[in-house]
């Protein structure tokens, strides 16, 4: 009988696999019998990440590429329609905010570092735009595949301190809604994009913002808690289900999407 949420032997391209989130969905792919080619820039630490998940008994191919490099791109896309002779999935997870476009508590948007400006929107929107643009075009010629990007809290409403980050990601719903219409008017029902919109999940990236040394809340992370109806943060791995079932069959009339994993972030008004 066949199983229409499995993502069994789906070859999955994940960039940013060396991250938190990255890593999180590698190892849920590999046990849910996908094939994971992970992506990043620094061969050393992706093997260091495929060591890590060498005890599971799915595979894992390390594959060094950046993700702002579209000849990077396309030698990976080369090696790994070589060894698999096909590209199912695509989750473009690299990205995230850094800290030279966050701004001080003190700070407005007139004190911004444009450069830090440039870097984060060209980190985040051409981060995903790029990979989709290369390992498209595979799925393009093989009739199938399935894309999903990541989007975020900071695009549903203005959260303060992070003006292009939040640029960024509102540009990654968009890009998703049109890279969706786009390739399944020109290439078929069998080639869908999604996104999903995490709410908030520490990890390396924003700790020292929501964490104070001892480990306590900040400010700001009791804001957020104050405003999430489930009274706390997501774990990384909260994230996986949604992820494995926008891949899988179980999705197929799905393209266009956007599915907020946020505790009830995006629902609650905050009374």
């Amino acid at each position: 009988m066949n199983n229409i949420f499995s993502i069994k032997n789906k070859v999955t391209v994940i960039t940013g696999a060396s991250g938190v989130l990255g890593g999180s969905l590698a190892k849920s792919f590999i046990e849910a019998g996908a094939t994971v080619v992970a992506l990043g820039r620094n061969q050393e630490t992706l093997d260091a990440r495929a060591k890590e998940l060498s005890h599971l008994e799915g595979e894992v191919f390390a594959v060094e590429a950046n993700v702002m490099n579209i000849d990077s791109l396309e030698t990976a896309s080369k090696k790994i329609v070589e060894k698999y002779g096909r590209i199912d999935v695509l989750l473009n997870i690299a990205g995230g905010n850094i800290p030279s476009a966050t701004l001080s508590p003190e700070q407005s948007f007139l004190d911004m570092n444009v450069d830090g400006w440039d870097e984060v929107t060209n980190l985040n929107i051409n981060g995903t735009v790029y990979p989709s643009y290369v390992f498209g075009k595979v799925m393009a010629q093989q009739g199938s595949g399935s894309i999903v990007n990541i989007s975020s809290m900071a695009a549903y409403s203005a959260i303060t301190r992070v003006a292009g980050y939040s640029a960024a990601k509102a540009a990654i719903t968009n890009f998703t809604q049109w890279l969706a219409s786009d390739l399944a008017l020109k290439y078929g029902d069998k080639i869908r994009v999604n996104a999903i919109a995490p709410g908030f999940f520490i990890g390396d990236q924003n700790r020292a913002i929501l964490l104070n040394s001892d480990g306590s809340l900040t400010e700001r992370s009791k804001k957020v808690i104050a405003k999430t109806p489930m009274g706390r943060f997501g774990d990384a791995e909260e994230l996986n289900g949604a992820v494995q079932f926008l891949c899988s069959d179980a999705a197929s009339f799905i393209t266009g999407a956007l599915i907020p994993i946020d505790g009830g972030f995006s629902a609650f008004s905050g009374v």
